[in-house]
């Protein structure tokens, strides 16, 4: 018998049971799919992180509390308090340290902003004066706080774009008080519109002075972290290190194992992100293709039971001459052909899926790549393709093995 006529029959035995073919590989479609979703949704997801810190500047430095293993993130990332790092140490680093050019401490919250009959909930900033320049950025109109109010405790405000725009609906808001918690604010300034950067909205923020945010609003003598800008990118690790000797000085820590906080370039912060983001992302993928395993094992029952159905049709055939491996063969083809079909629809779903959560993450502003690797694609074609090979063996042997006279006399 031909491999031609193999496939054909088989298909045609496909044909003739369309609905228990689908049923039988849906557990197929969905591993597939899952596999190439989570791939696509995984890597969009890291090119968001990525441009994120990307869209923040090439020559940052963020020092974080807390010590950091040098394959892992800052304790302080995962959500651990650490009280480890000061305002002082900020102006130290901008006062001392070679090449930086700007530096802010970050004391963050949220709260409700009010003014008048108008409300909304928004994170605010504990930032120093050189704030404006470590972003990059500017302010729409009005002035940012000076270094002297900084350092002191008083209560002014600069307001995010959209803070702004809830708020004062557009208007003047210069010279006019907001009230934070129980606390009014006299607005001195109001940011231009930034949109998304470093995974938050720069537009729903509102800026107050570092001392204001931590014994006011706070009640905290720590900062959350500390950013730094260079001059040149070329001269990141230059700074990286004199930062850390600084610190180590000011903490008075003898050697760089006992670190109480954690220096990182943007460079250094994408390749740990992206070493944390592609464990997860295979991990993901990883429990996806548990599901494979769970279709070829329903494959196999299908085809099994198949059998069954089949015993007289099997007896039929040997009686007029068809040889086991001709049995065999055949049965393997039907099993390969529902497991690569279904593979091909899981594909094409899984594409689908990733395309549709790429335009709805750019619909929403958000920086996202779409990312198909055809690795992938390749990947669910031949697991799928093997799938039915290895949960086809079992029941094609079965069936081979079958006796054609008493097959013949099966009911």
């Amino acid at each position: 018998m031909k491999a031609f006529d193999i496939i054909q029959l088989s298909f045609s035995v496909l044909r003739a049971n369309k609905v228990r073919s689908f049923l039988t590989g849906l557990g197929i479609i969905i591993g597939i799919a899952a596999v190439i979703i989570i791939m696509s949704v995984g890597a969009g997801a890291q090119s968001l992180i990525i441009n994120q810190i990307n869209s923040m500047g090439s020559n940052l430095v963020a020092v974080l509390p807390g010590a950091s293993e040098n394959d892992g993130p800052p304790a302080s990332i995962l959500g651990i308090v650490i009280t480890t790092l000061k305002y002082d140490d900020a102006r130290a680093i901008a006062r001392e340290v070679p090449n930086v050019v700007a530096a802010s401490s970050y004391n963050t919250g949220i709260a409700t902003f009010s003014y008048q009959n108008q409300k909304t909930d928004a994170n605010y900033y504990g930032v120093m004066s050189d704030y404006l320049n470590v972003e990059d950025t500017e302010l729409a109109s009005g002035r940012f706080f000076t270094a002297e109010e900084e350092r002191s405790t008083s209560r002014v405000v600069v307001l995010g774009h959209g803070v702004w725009q809830d708020l004062f609906a557009g208007d003047n808001s210069l010279g006019k008080k907001v009230k934070i918690k129980k606390e009014f604010f006299t607005v001195i300034g109001v940011m231009r519109e930034r949109g998304v950067a470093g995974f938050q909205n720069q537009d729903d923020i509102v800026l107050i002075p570092v001392a204001t945010a931590q014994k006011i609003m706070l009640g905290v003598n720590h900062v959350n972290a500390i950013r730094v800008r260079v001059n040149y990118s070329d001269n990141l690790d230059r700074a990286v290190e004199d930062i850390k000797l600084l610190l180590r000085d000011r903490h008075n820590i003898k050697n760089d194992e006992a670190s109480d906080f954690s220096v990182q370039n943007t460079k250094d912060a994408i390749e740990t992100l992206t070493t944390v983001t592609d464990a997860l992302r295979f991990f993901l993928a990883a429990i996806a293709a548990i599901s494979l395993i769970v279709g070829g094992v329903g494959v196999m029952n299908v085809m099994l039971a198949a059998v069954n159905e089949r015993v007289r049709e099997v007896g039929l055939r040997k009686a007029v001459g068809a040889k086991q491996s001709h049995i065999v063969l055949q049965f393997i083809s039907e099993t390969v052909a529902i497991t690569i079909l279904s593979g091909i629809v899981g594909i094409i779903i899984g594409v689908l899926v990733s395309v549709l959560v790429a335009t709805i993450a750019r619909y929403l502003d958000y920086n996202w790549d779409l990312v198909i690797s055809l690795n992938s694609i390749l990947l669910g074609f031949g697991v799928s393709a093997a799938v039915g090979l290895i949960f086809g063996i079992y029941p094609a042997k079965k069936a081979a093995a079958l006796d054609p006279i008493s097959a013949l006399r099966y009911e």
